[in-house]
């Protein structure tokens, strides 16, 4: 069976229909019927070769939601008919010590969904099954498919970092902000959102922010000033990172989830004179995004979207590239 996608050929080029016969089923292998996929800015640095990843023809798509329609024979955790959904990875070693620690993400060895594969701007997919995770109940799949790559990229340093008593920082309130925001908020945390848009506050609260800084306003951070326990980047332009380290308190962590145009520049002494960190966090194992999963039906964490047919695939993935986004794009078959 032909499998129908929409992939760029090139470079930066438009994404055309595409029709591709897929690698035969493995033991461990699970053919999903594709419902919905989510647009994540990480596509469009994949189409338009800013990181240097991947090859063409290129089919962009790593948040996806459907149903099985087949399963290899070694695949005994699901079934036909069940709704799963898979993220920006598609397959580890599972024997290393990452495998192992449940870190499946920084196995050597980790395999990403539409990196030298055909991702989920499609009608079917084929993965290994092992890194297809059922969808909870509560969650509608429109709502779920960004939480596949949005959700756990958030939920996973948030994890890690941050106790319900935190006061926490949320840079970008954008596709993985708005997120972050829901997610620390139904931790317990106090949450602040950290905006150069100041007609975003509204909608900030409403995703759980208790209080709002807008940067373009002087001296906003200052007033922040060694207020913060966690504050998590999620922006694509560089931020101002001595402000940012300035508003954490002693022992604080500045964590990067967004991967921004510019090297980072930090004055040491900032770190040393409070014990302060930077550090960075990429996706999450296994674990991590089956407990965000149920972690986000129980609390109702879902991401805010505007659902677009299939068939404009490269008019949305353009709308994702401009910035029009609020805050997710979902295709849907």
């Amino acid at each position: 069976m032909s499998f129908h996608a929409h992939a760029a050929h090139s470079k930066k080029s438009a994404l055309k229909p595409f029709v591709y016969e897929p690698v035969p089923l493995g033991p461990h292998d699970v053919e999903i019927r594709i419902s919905h996929c989510g647009i994540c800015h990480s596509d469009v640095h994949l189409v338009d070769g800013d990181w240097g990843m991947g090859s063409y023809p290129m089919v962009p798509g790593h948040e996806i939601v459907g149903t099985i329609v087949a399963a290899g024979s070694e695949v005994t955790h699901l079934e036909a008919g069940q709704r799963v959904g898979v993220g920006w990875q598609r397959g580890a070693c599972l024997a290393c010590e990452a495998c192992g620690n449940g870190d499946e993400n920084l196995c050597p060895e980790n395999e990403a969904t539409c990196v030298g594969h055909h991702g989920g701007f499609a009608d079917r997919i084929r993965v290994d099954g092992r890194f297809a995770f059922p969808i909870p109940e509560g969650l509608a799949s429109e709502n779920a498919a960004p939480l596949l790559c949005g959700g756990a990229t958030v939920y996973s340093p948030l994890r890690r970092f941050v106790k319900p008593s935190m006061r926490v920082g949320v840079v970008g309130i954008g596709g993985l902000g708005h997120l972050a925001l829901q997610f620390a908020s139904a931790m317990g945390c106090e949450v602040t959102a950290i905006s150069s848009t100041p007609d975003k506050e509204t909608e900030a609260r409403s995703f759980g922010a208790h209080r709002f800084l807008a940067t373009r306003e002087p001296k906003a951070l200052l007033s922040a000033a060694s207020s913060l326990d966690f504050i998590l980047s999620t922006v694509f332009v560089t931020p101002d990172w001595d402000a940012l380290i300035g508003a954490l308190r002693p022992n604080g962590v500045l964590c990067l989830v967004g991967v921004t145009s510019e090297p980072l520049a930090v004055q040491a002494f900032a770190l040393l004179a409070g014990q302060k960190t930077v550090t960075g966090s990429a996706i999450g194992g296994r674990p991590a995004i089956r407990e965000m999963l149920a972690f986000a039906a129980r609390h109702g964490v879902v991401a805010k979207v505007q659902v677009r047919p299939l068939a404009e695939a490269d008019a949305a993935l353009g709308d994702v590239r401009k910035g029009r986004a609020r805050y997710r794009v979902v295709l849907a078959a």
